[in-house]
């Protein structure tokens, strides 16, 4: 331990650096340091703008131009080169500067003060926050106990999982990741389908024929700015207007926009597949190898998957599977994807390797309209978000923290106090933990049960690289630079907020410990990586010097080589027949938890530009509703706005407000992710609820995800009546007569 107090605060301020400016063409003749100053001065403003180019990290991996005037981010737009979103952006994007302005941002370290959950707190300095951390985990060197201290974050990729990984190991702790609704059931069923680790790039703007089960990908469903973007060319562009069928037990917003939607009985979406891949078996125009590759010598155990066998088990008609299956066949480049709520059952993985298949039986892996993999990163160390931790993993942690097995719990952009359902019981078992430290800049339902509070900086304030989780079919990696200085930057170098790779990085060197990176501060390591990309003299950014590859990279978002592609087509795996789905509860409805276009799940509550964002659907705002279908809410006596109570089967109950829909199936309920915080700021704190909370804990038999769509529940009038906030009609105009002169309302008229 050590460093005197110039060089940590050397260490720590390795985030403030300068910006470069984005050109559409050439490069930068130097780099520009922003300032923004608290109080500006009159004089000092110009009214010019600049542009910068960065990545937004822990979103759907889009390139950024932010406008910057007089050191203050006043716009988001897409980043027109960045491959993934070519100049669109999405929802969580445009909100971003309300994070980097958020009046409830955490603005210094904190140690607690009261009783856990109290919010008390009172304010530390930096030096003061990572002195109290290493000597907590100090304390576990040489004592076998390391892995009682366990790093829990979001899915991390590029330089800061470099970063994290090498940390972690270098003081024996572990590192869990999780998300809420994760992405494992499909990332699995890739690697067994096509034997690739990374999720491919699905071909939706060359297909003429699209079959989708249960992925919103329009909406919410891993890169929907990518996807929207080329539904657009696929429904418009080139040579073809192409077809969409989603197939889904929920009408959503995917589901609005196609040509046919199917609604399935929940959970039979892999089933229906294995009809669909029977009916192409039995056209005698499929390949015999891939016939054989997929269903082994003898594949007459698939007529237990007849259409008519399975069509009451589905609720799709013999007819339905077969035109599917026609269709599917005698398109030029047709393609199947899946996941959402069609891998969120007991059976999802075995559901999505049968959707999945299908593309091995048409033949359209590596090609135009297909199926295209995504490479290997060149650097190596350096990749895409791995594999998130499972929900099996996550009740493991809570049975540690019960048994005493977790004594220092570290938290980075995840929040499973609000995202964990009550009946894993982490609430009342995170209080067994010694030090729970929170890197969050909000007071969110974990934050506000840390012990310490270490604020990590805006993504617009900080470094980063990004390799997306879907890529584009070939190399690249989108790079993040502080496009303007910290906003606590005028409070002292002691205090605001630090990058959180460089709080690690200088953990780690106050503990003495050599994590083998090239560089003593976070931005120094990309660098280093971003000098190896220029050795490599390919690929997007072309320069004489490494000076000029630098600027190049930060003023176009990122690196890229669209020739550096994967040749493999992959061998077709063996099916083995898809199980029924098990639903827990004997209660009368389906429950169908859903991302929220805005929110997402949850991320997002505490900026009210998403909070006000109206449902593509409904156009509701600002609450929680239950989709509820309109013939069954007749029958029960339900209207818009009534306040109901939905009851799972381990006692967990939430109030909503009804939303009759006549598109909603029957026998489903449909509730909005991302309300129902405890904390989380004034916007998202005490509004609507946490349909996460009264979820089953079931999970998918081959992977162990939450298998958050496999719970059943009962509804329950209240008696109270709430207006339903939307997008028309939130204020309500005073009725007026034909002379247009104002009716007053008397207190019998009002409604």
């Amino acid at each position: 331990m050590g460093l005197n107090r110039r060089q940590f605060l050397t260490l720590m301020g390795g985030s403030a650096g300068a910006a470069v400016l984005f050109q559409a063409c050439g490069l930068p003749e130097e780099e520009l340091l922003i300032d923004a100053p608290i109080e500006m001065p009159e004089d000092l403003v110009t009214g010019l703008d600049n542009w910068y180019a960065t990545t937004l990290p822990g979103g759907f991996s889009e390139g950024l131009l932010v406008r910057v005037m007089e050191g203050r981010a006043k716009k988001v737009e897409g980043n027109p080169d960045y491959p993934i979103n070519l100049g669109k952006h999405g929802p969580l994007s445009e909100a971003s500067l309300q994070a980097l302005y958020h009046p409830d941002r955490i603005s210094g370290p904190m140690v607690r003060t009261g009783a856990r959950g109290s919010g008390e707190y009172s304010e530390i300095s930096w030096d003061d926050a990572v002195t109290r951390l290493t000597h907590q985990l100090a304390q576990f060197e040489g004592s076998g106990e390391q892995d009682k201290v366990v790093l829990l974050t979001n899915p991390i990729g590029g330089h800061l999982a470099q970063v994290v990984n090498s940390f972690v190991s270098s003081i024996g702790a572990r590192h869990l990741t999780y998300e809420i609704l994760e992405t494992s059931v499909v990332q699995d069923a890739c690697k067994y389908v096509f034997g690739q680790d990374r999720i491919p790039d699905f071909d939706i703007r060359h297909s003429d024929y699209l079959l989708s089960f249960g992925s919103d990908f329009l909406s919410t469903w891993i890169s929907p700015t990518r996807y929207a973007a080329a539904y657009g060319d696929f429904r418009q562009g080139g040579h073809h207007r192409g077809k969409l069928v989603h197939i889904d037990s929920r009408f959503s917003m995917t589901a609005a926009n196609a040509d046919v939607w199917i609604p399935v009985n929940p959970g039979t979406e892999g089933i229906l597949a294995m009809a669909i891949i029977r009916e192409l078996v039995n056209s005698g125009e499929i390949d015999s190898g891939r016939i054989k590759s997929l269903l082994g010598d003898d594949e007459n155990w698939l007529d237990s998957y007849s259409a008519n066998n399975i069509a009451s088990l589905t609720g799709v008609s013999a007819e339905q599977i077969g035109q599917i299956a026609n269709d599917f066949n005698r398109s030029d480049h047709a393609l199947a994807i899946g996941g959402g709520s069609a891998a969120a059952h007991t059976n999802g993985l075995e559901n999505m390797k049968a959707v999945y298949s299908l593309n091995h039986l048409v033949g359209n892996i590596g090609k135009k309209g297909g199926v295209i993999f995504n490479p290997e990163f060149p650097i190596e160390g350096i990749s895409s978000e791995p594999k998130v931790n499972s929900f099996r993993d996550m009740w493991k942690l809570s049975d540690d923290m019960s048994s005493g097995n977790v004594k220092v719990l570290m938290l980075r952009d995840v929040d499973p106090y609000y995202g964990l359902p009550d009946s894993m019981r982490f609430k009342q078992r995170i209080e067994n933990v010694d030090l729970i430290v929170s890197f969050s800049n909000m007071m969110d339902d974990t934050t506000s049960m840390a012990d310490l509070i270490l604020p990590q900086s805006n993504p617009l304030e900080d470094w980063g690289t990004d390799i997306p989780k879907a890529g584009p079919g070939y190399e690249m990696i989108g790079f993040q630079q502080p496009v303007v200085r910290p906003f606590f930057e005028n409070r002292g170098e002691n205090l605001g907020t630090k990058g959180f790779g460089d709080v690690l990085l200088t953990a780690a060197q106050v503990m003495g410990k050599d994590l083998g990176l090239e560089g003593s501060t976070f931005k120094e390591i990309i660098m280093e990586s971003a000098r190896q990309l220029y050795n490599l003299k390919r690929g997007s950014v072309s320069a004489s010097s490494f000076e000029g590859f630098w600027n190049g990279v930060l003023q176009r978002g990122g690196w890229w080589d669209t020739a550096a592609r994967e040749n493999s087509k992959g061998v077709p795996m063996r099916l083995d027949g898809v199980p029924e789905p098990m639903f827990i509860g004997n209660g009368e409805f389906f429950l169908q938890p859903f991302a929220s276009s805005s929110m997402l799940d949850g991320r997002g509550a505490s900026l009210p530009w998403l909070q006000a964002m109206p449902d593509p659907i409904s156009t509701a705002t600002w609450q929680t509703w239950i989709e509820i279908n309109h013939v069954v809410a007749e029958k029960k006596g339900i209207k818009e706005g009534d306040v109901i109570e939905i009851t799972s089967s381990n006692g967990g109950k939430i109030i909503a407000l009804a939303m009759p829909n006549p598109a909603t199936p029957p026998d489903v309920l449909g509730v909005p992710l991302g309300q129902g915080h405890r904390d989380g700021g004034r916007y998202s704190s005490g509004r609507g609820a946490n349909v996460l909370s009264i979820l089953d804990p079931a999970y998918d038999g081959g992977t162990g995800s939450l298998a958050w769509a496999s719970t059943k529940v009962d509804i329950t009038p209240t008696g109270e009546w709430i207006r339903v906030p939307k997008f028309e009609n939130t204020v309500p105009e005073f009725p007026r007569d034909e002379h247009n002169h104002i009716i007053e309302l008397t207190s019998g008229d009002a409604h």
